[in-house]
């Protein structure tokens, strides 16, 4: 059900480069780096490796070498970080390789976070949970507004916030967005319904019955609706009950409380202090 997302500007507009030739960058900082000197982004946004395309991977290495070298920045302590290009290391260890050709950039920890998360959404590798995870995380740590993020990735802040939001899901949702059987769109549709219950309820019906997203928005819409006609049902009827109330206690001279139940029946309660009071109200409810 994934739909295909990319950003609407490369890592080029989001990290300025120098007027030099491209290439000619690259060439400079590739190097042959000690795998084991290599260590993994803390920020990495992906969540979860898929082992079949990480096997997948491993055959390609396997024939044809690691043609793409993986990024890196130089570590804080020790050895380089990766910025782009964890499921290539992970495949190289796998293969027990003892060097493998990394670009090396001086990218501050904003850079290199955007960075990876672009490089991850440009090769379609990250689900909606994880992308959205990566966006508020980028928001986080570096106390930057939705307005601020959209400018630098190329997104609208209309996306990122409509990402942001899918967080609030519940976790058996998110977990279908993680494992592909929803897309984001429907996600987005099921925001409307504030029931986690319900949310969770839908997402199943959508998955049996094959529903695209537009069909999704228009049984949740429908849904919608019928509860705004409830709810205006139920306030019509709870402003009638409250005069009725009033007109009661106006003519008995005592609180009056009528108790409604769903199926249509209820009660009439007529409250009194004691016998004497008892005695009154009966006077006034006899039938002459």
């Amino acid at each position: 059900m994934n739909k295909k997302r990319g950003l609407g500007r490369g890592l080029s507009s989001l990290i300025p480069t120098a007027d030099s030739d491209e290439e000619a960058i690259i060439s400079e900082n590739l190097r042959d780096i000690p795998l084991s000197k290599i260590i993994p982004n803390p920020n990495q946004p992906r969540q979860r490796v898929d082992e079949n395309n990480l096997a997948e991977l491993m055959e390609s290495i396997k024939m044809h070498g690691l043609i793409q070298p993986i990024v890196v920045r130089p570590a804080k302590k020790t050895g380089y970080e990766i910025i782009a290009g964890e499921r290539r290391w992970l495949a190289c260890q796998k293969l027990d390789m003892k060097n493998v050709p990394a670009i090396i950039k001086n990218y501050n920890d904003l850079e290199a976070s955007a960075a990876a998360l672009i490089e991850n959404i440009q090769r379609e590798d990250l689900n909606a949970v994880d992308e959205a995870g990566a966006y508020k995380k980028l928001m986080d740590n570096h106390g930057l507004t939705q307005e601020e993020l959209s400018s630098r990735l190329g997104k609208s802040r209309s996306f990122i916030a409509n990402m942001i939001r899918l967080l609030a899901l519940p976790l058996e949702i998110k977990e279908l967005l993680a494992e592909g059987r929803l897309t984001a769109g429907h996600a987005r549709a099921l925001l409307p319904l504030a029931d986690a219950a319900m949310q969770n309820r839908y997402a199943a019906r959508i998955i049996e019955k094959k529903m695209n997203v537009r069909e999704t928005e228009q049984l949740v819409k429908r849904y919608m609706e019928d509860q705004a006609s409830k709810s205006k049902e139920k306030k019509t009827v709870d402003r009638d009950k409250k005069d009725w109330e009033q007109k009661l206690a106006s003519r008995l001279g005592r609180p009056i409380n009528i108790k409604k139940k769903s199926d249509g029946s209820g009660a009439l309660v007529i409250r009194y202090n004691n016998p004497e009071d008892l005695y009154s109200l009966l006077n006034k409810l006899t039938l002459k």
